[in-house]
């Protein structure tokens, strides 16, 4: 393994806990409807857990309300009661073959414990790019110890990935000043 290689693998991990990072501020409710927040849904389809996009078609119907049409009529109730129980804090009701699931309006109280859940989510990523960090400089001083790189590769190596790590945590505290922002606005 030669140094790029151990700066692009770290660059790699980087990158994914920033895409981990994006995924899991979709789940948290801004106060608007999005079909993301039911992604984590899991729906008991005859025995299995599965996701409640694989059984039904999520639509958006208005601003505040998500439409949940599924595939097969006799799972509408198993959708519904899959809906219910998750800790979404969602009502869904039925009507017809459609069930609606509107999501209530964040009172001020539970804005700020969603911004607190935001920071914690982006607390996580950084600790996970500071360890890639180190995981790399660990591997840069291997390298030298074993020989098969310079003191002076080492120092180098060290700053670029410093210059890495300084980058994805500015990308993780841009992406907290966006989801508070859009959390906060009414």
């Amino acid at each position: 393994m030669s140094l790029a290689d151990v700066k692009k693998n770290a660059q790699d991990r980087m990158a994914k806990s920033i895409e981990t990072l994006r995924a899991n501020l979709a789940k948290v409710r801004t106060g608007r409807a999005h079909a993301g927040i039911l992604d984590s849904v899991m729906v008991d389809y005859y025995g299995s857990p599965t996701q409640i996009s694989q059984v039904a078609n999520l639509t958006l119907i208005d601003a505040r309300t998500i439409g949940v049409q599924p595939f097969e009529k006799k799972m509408a109730a198993a959708i519904e009661r899959a809906i219910r129980d998750s800790d979404l804090g969602l009502n869904p009701s039925s009507q017809g073959e459609m069930i609606r699931v509107p999501t209530p309006a964040l009172t001020e109280e539970r804005r700020k414990e969603m911004v607190k859940l935001t920071k914690n989510e982006g607390e996580d990523a950084k600790i996970a790019v500071r360890n890639i960090r180190r995981d790399a400089n660990e591997a840069v001083k291997k390298m030298v110890k074993d020989k098969t790189a310079s003191e002076d590769d080492e120092r180098r190596s060290s700053d670029e990935i410093q210059k890495l790590t300084d980058k994805f945590v500015a990308e993780i505290d841009k992406l907290l000043a966006d989801k508070e922002k859009d959390i906060m606005t009414v």
